[in-house]
């Protein structure tokens, strides 16, 4: 039970420790910046939702291939799910603890909220953009993982009845499999934080802790295999398009510098000059 206790605050600590020496600190008033923030949220879930809108020819190949790639998961659902319940004996129950707590709503916004929390009192802009991220990411993402597991009312592995057992706008949570809410959640921070390192071997160590609640979801027959692949798939778009949104509004928002023209004479001389 410890782990429940710490291991946000252990995430959150580690995150600092990594990048403290390389983030950016830009003094401004807390309120200004709490506005800035929320209507950065906004903008990125509505990103997320109408940018479908303008995909092109490349954008809908991609969806093609997910689409086909799931379709091709969902065939071998049953077979790889008695293979991760098998191995749940032997799995390290501390990674599964975490897998569970990581992907928890409430540990997840606890982690959310410390990462932006430092960032707004410490004044500092890329902690800040980071909890900015998490935050609109997991609110477009957890709208869709909401409607979805209650429109589909798919079955999950643990009710015995198979991969095909569907309950339409179900609301038993034996019917919530698809897709997993503890993938998208787990993943969606990890991809996040993530994306603000350029050293690999911190990337690969921060995407196999979000790797551990969709893995751990699979030990205990919770979800099916495409569950938590579309869950993953589903983070990693959604991250990286309201990512993308943030990275041009950031872009847009820096003005160019002022250059102030005075009209300067003297003996035998004119001519202007430029403040800026």
């Amino acid at each position: 039970m410890r782990i429940k206790k710490y291991l946000s605050v252990v995430l959150i600590i580690v995150f600092i420790g990594i990048t403290n020496a390389q983030e950016k600190t830009i003094k401004q008033p807390l309120l200004k910046s709490l506005k800035a923030d929320a209507t950065a949220i906004y903008g990125g879930i509505k990103y997320a939702y109408t940018q479908p809108l303008k995909w092109k020819k490349d954008d809908w190949l991609t969806f093609g291939a997910v689409a086909l790639s799931t379709g091709i998961l969902y065939m071998y659902d049953e077979e790889t799910s008695d293979y991760f319940i098998e191995q749940d004996d032997n799995a390290p129950h501390m990674l599964k603890e975490i897998g569970w707590y990581y992907g928890s709503p409430q540990n997840f916004f606890m982690i959310t909220g410390g990462v932006y929390g430092y960032g707004l009192i410490a004044n500092n802009e890329a902690f800040r953009r980071t909890g900015v991220l998490i935050i609109s990411a997991a609110a477009a993402s957890g709208i869709i993982q909401t409607v979805t597991k209650n429109a589909f009312g798919r079955a999950r592995p643990s009710e015995g009845v198979g991969k095909d057992k569907f309950k339409f706008m179900s609301k038993e949570p034996g019917y919530h499999s698809f897709p997993s809410g503890h993938a998208i959640l787990s993943f969606t921070a990890s991809h996040a934080i993530a994306k603000q390192f350029d050293n690999l071997w911190v990337k690969g160590g921060i995407y196999a802790v979000g790797l551990i609640a969709p893995v751990s979801r699979l030990w205990a027959g919770a979800h099916w295999l495409t569950d938590v692949t579309l869950g993953v798939v589903i983070s990693v778009v959604i991250v990286d398009g309201i990512d993308n949104f943030l990275n041009s509004s950031e872009k847009t928002t820096k003005k160019e510098p002022k250059i102030s023209w005075k009209l300067k004479a003297g003996i035998g001389n004119i001519g202007l000059v430029g403040t800026f």
